[in-house]
């Protein structure tokens, strides 16, 4: 199944599902006066960017950016992916500096203290980087830190699969 949104496309190998979404935009604030929002708001819009969630099992419909909801139903044997795109002005900053998303990601990368929120017996992985001129973070979560090698495998099938294109 291919995926297509948002200039990101991913060609799901069996077994994976996903999802590319971005968030509601909220109203903004009204303004009151010279510049300032009612209610402590900027009386700016929040610009949101696409997030894409992949999994070789079942995403639950309430997830949060990073995968919260997600990860707590993980077993041993499912991998969960976020890529998540931040704004232009994120681009060339040095957290960005890397070139390129990872197509291949390594088992010893992963560590318990990569991940967002840690849950026991998992591992995770993280990476900012540019490409197409978008700034992303990459967000890997093995469900099984112990059988990390099969698991980076399925990774780095899905990771081959991911075409970003340029805004």
């Amino acid at each position: 199944m291919q995926l297509t949104s948002h200039g990101i496309t991913v060609d799901l190998p069996p077994g994976w599902e996903g999802r590319i979404i971005k968030r509601t935009q909220p109203s903004p604030a009204p303004s009151v006066g010279k510049g300032t929002a009612a209610l402590g708001g900027s009386g700016r819009e929040e610009r949101t960017y696409p997030i894409t969630h992949l999994a070789n099992f079942a995403l639950p419909n309430d997830r949060g950016d990073f995968g919260s909801g997600a990860v707590d139903l993980m077993d041993g044997s499912h991998v969960f992916v976020t890529l998540f795109e931040y704004g232009p002005e994120s681009v060339g900053q040095p957290l960005f500096r890397d070139q390129g998303r990872p197509t291949r990601v390594r088992a010893a990368q992963f560590s318990p203290n990569q991940l967002q929120r840690t849950l026991a017996g998992q591992a995770g992985f993280q990476v900012f980087f540019t490409e197409q001129g978008r700034a992303f973070s990459l967000y890997i979560v093995l469900g099984s830190a112990d059988n990390a090698r099969p698991l980076v495998a399925l990774a780095n099938e899905v990771l081959a699969a991911i075409t970003i294109d340029p805004r």
